[in-house]
């Protein structure tokens, strides 16, 4: 991994045996939409975009990855409330849980990344360099321009 890379820093996660490291994904571009259950514009926009990605790009050139990163509601967006929101909207790749700090209302991996709030989109290239980190929704013909230029 190349050192603008700071690997995710989850508690668990769901929709896969083992833990996903960005590491081990060097060689495909790595798509990384960050959400949480009740946040309309990731709902609407956010997770179904991811879920398009999915099924647009084989899975051997384009990885993609939710992070359910909870800054706010801590106490009705848990693991076992999450297991069900993935089972009812139809997500099947791999959602990691950011790790809650002790000290913040922040999890770690949106602290570790500046991430201002959900949904938020976090894009690597093949080297595993940092490529985009946006806040807010982004039209899906922008977003599949860039990952075709990535994956070149």
């Amino acid at each position: 991994m190349t050192s603008n890379s700071i690997e995710l820093i989850t508690s668990s996660w769901l929709n896969s045996d083992i833990d996903i490291k960005l590491q081990d994904l060097i060689g495909r571009v790595v798509v990384v939409h960050t959400f949480q259950m009740l946040c309309p514009g990731c709902v609407s926009h956010g997770l179904p975009q991811a879920i398009k990605i999915r099924k647009l790009f084989n899975e051997s050139d384009v990885a993609v990855i939710g992070l359910h990163t909870v800054f706010e509601h801590h106490d009705v967006m848990g693991k076992n409330a999450l297991k069900v929101f993935l089972q009812e909207y139809g997500i099947t790749f791999p959602v990691g849980i950011d790790k809650a700090d002790e000290n913040s209302n922040i999890p770690l991996t949106m602290q570790a990344y500046n991430l201002r709030g959900t949904p938020s989109l976090l894009i690597f290239d093949r080297n595993g360099q940092l490529k985009l980190s946006h806040f807010g929704i982004i039209d899906d013909m922008v977003l599949g321009s860039i990952i075709g230029r990535l994956m070149n």
